[in-house]
């Protein structure tokens, strides 16, 4: 199978990424020319090759990417990630989220996966364009998929530029989005214990 780590911005997306930004600077009244931002639109774009590369993968590939499992770990223990640290942009605004953590459970069946793969499915998973109510959903789907069982749980808490530096302009508002799978749906218990 073809190597899925570090696809990147074709030559053709990279210049098209930089004329834009060229064109924006100058539709808001500046010089794309004068010295402070001569190379502002090649930053740009070097910059969205690395923060929306997740938009590069479909959920199956980073399913695949980081789906390497220990097999054979019976145990029907919770496995709690919590706190993972991300940021994404709202496809709304491209504007950034913030100050954004996620938390993960699920209950072994057959299969364990390693602890940093969750941290990098949800990173990969933020590098796109998003909402966060799909962030949480895309998060539990490809942990879904790796782990062949639906005993999975995912929080998502950030707060939205969108929100609080334009628009209504409510610093400090958090959004909080949930997904509950298989027993982690109907047992208030085990949510209150993955929420600590």
């Amino acid at each position: 199978m073809e190597s899925m780590v570090n696809r990147h911005l074709t030559p053709e997306q990279f210049d098209t990424i930089k004329e834009a930004i060229g064109n924006i600077l100058e539709a808001l009244g500046d010089d794309p020319k004068r010295e402070g931002l001569v190379d502002t639109p090649e930053r740009v774009a070097r910059m969205y090759d690395e923060i929306f590369e997740g938009m590069r993968y479909s959920n199956e590939e980073i399913a695949d990417m980081f789906g390497k499992c220990f097999e054979e770990a019976r145990s029907s223990d919770i496995v709690i990630v919590r706190d993972i640290e991300v940021f994404s942009h709202c496809e709304h605004h491209i504007a950034l989220m913030y100050n954004m953590k996620v938390t993960v459970a699920y209950i072994p069946g057959d299969r364990v996966i390693g602890l940093s793969k969750i941290c990098r499915i949800a990173d990969m998973v933020c590098k796109r364009l998003q909402l966060q109510e799909r962030i949480t959903t895309d998060i539990a789907d490809i942990m879904e998929m790796i782990l062949k069982t639906d005993d999975i749980m995912v929080v998502v808490e950030g707060e939205h530029s969108c929100m609080s530096a334009r628009g209504i302009k409510k610093p400090g508002a958090t959004t909080v989005t949930n997904v509950y799978r298989g027993r982690f749906k109907n047992d208030p218990e085990l949510r209150r214990e993955v929420r600590g």
